[in-house]
């Protein structure tokens, strides 16, 4: 039987660290989400050539890293196909942990956080143990206990190069007693994951488009389809949770114009699934149109449906309207 994830309040869950103030992906970022109060440091979970997990958006990290500026990595640009898309670049399976520790970070979004790139080339790229050491060392420092939500990033992808994800994270997680909730925004592993472990499972779900492993295997569902009362009945089969697109909450019109609300919370509280919603940003590229240069509002709103954690890259926003409204 797996474990049922619990909280009465909406946990806030940083988004890749806080990755509003420091390069994403960095201990940097995990560091200060923590001190600004998240209950939980989300990242994404590539693997090196010689088999160890570590931190980035993508395996391809020409966006997030210096790799560009290093002439003994040349040889290995390369063009790949990556759940169906060709992407050009560098690629984390390529390299080994020793060589990518010789790469510094940087800001993947210099347009619009043009703040963080003060402190590009900063930070290495981060191991899984050593996001753990992290979250472990200062849970004990200030007396709060930190959770850990890993994304496995294309687990068909990285099982059909003989690189799977999921046996190196259940070895890695046997040596912490952090709370851990583990994502996918495929089915398949999660299920495979659900009988080898009691860790609490994210089923991750978008406002278009279909798991990959139902493409590899001619299902015709989408994500559209695993939102209905029987898609959720069969999720809550193998997780605990759905972390979706906000949309699918509360989708926008073609202005940006946040429509009538959708059923899903509900739907998914019925089938004994939590929901977390991603992702909150401040910045007015992001918010729908009815929150123009009012982010706090946003919160709002959700918190209010009865959402029961939210995906945040900017953590001291969500901690704080978070703890307001809860105290109304």
């Amino acid at each position: 039987m797996t474990k049922k994830i619990t909280n009465r309040t909406p946990i806030i869950i940083a988004h890749r660290g806080a990755s509003r103030y420091r390069p994403e992906h960095t201990l940097a970022a995990y560091q200060l989400a923590i001190y600004l109060g998240a209950e939980y440091i989300e990242l994404d979970l590539f693997i090196t050539k010689d088999g160890v997990l570590i931190a980035r958006h993508e395996n391809e990290i020409s966006e997030t890293t210096d790799i560009a500026n290093h002439p003994e990595f040349v040889h290995l640009k390369t063009t790949k196909i990556i759940d169906g898309e060709v992407r050009t670049g560098w690629f984390t399976e390529d390299f080994t942990l020793a060589e990518l520790k010789t790469l510094t970070a940087k800001e993947c979004i210099p347009q619009i956080r043009t703040q963080n790139t003060k402190y590009n080339g900063f930070s290495r790229i981060p191991t899984f143990q050593e996001i753990i050491d992290l979250a472990t060392n200062t849970s004990l420092k200030i007396s709060r206990i930190i959770g850990i939500y890993p994304e496995t990033k294309h687990p068909t992808y990285f099982k059909s190069i003989g690189l799977p994800l999921e046996e190196n994270l259940l070895v890695t997680l046997l040596k912490t007693n952090l709370p851990i909730s583990i994502q996918s925004f495929e089915v398949r592993n999660l299920q495979e994951l659900s009988r080898k472990t009691d860790l609490p499972l994210v089923q991750l779900i978008n406002d278009s488009g279909k798991p990959y492993d139902f493409i590899t295997s001619d299902n015709y569902r989408t994500y559209q389809d695993l939102i209905k009362p029987a898609g959720l009945k069969e999720i809550s089969q193998y997780a605990q949770a759905i972390g979706v697109n906000k949309n699918l909450l509360i989708p926008r019109d073609e202005n940006g114009k946040l429509k009538p609300l959708t059923s899903l919370i509900r739907d998914a509280h019925q089938a004994g699934l939590l929901v977390h919603a991603w992702t909150f940003r401040n910045e007015n590229l992001f918010l729908p149109l009815n929150f123009q240069n009012n982010p706090q509002d946003e919160y709002k709103i959700y918190f209010d449906l009865g959402i029961d954690g939210v995906f945040s890259e900017f953590t001291d926003t969500a901690v704080t309207r978070r703890n307001y409204y809860s105290q109304l």
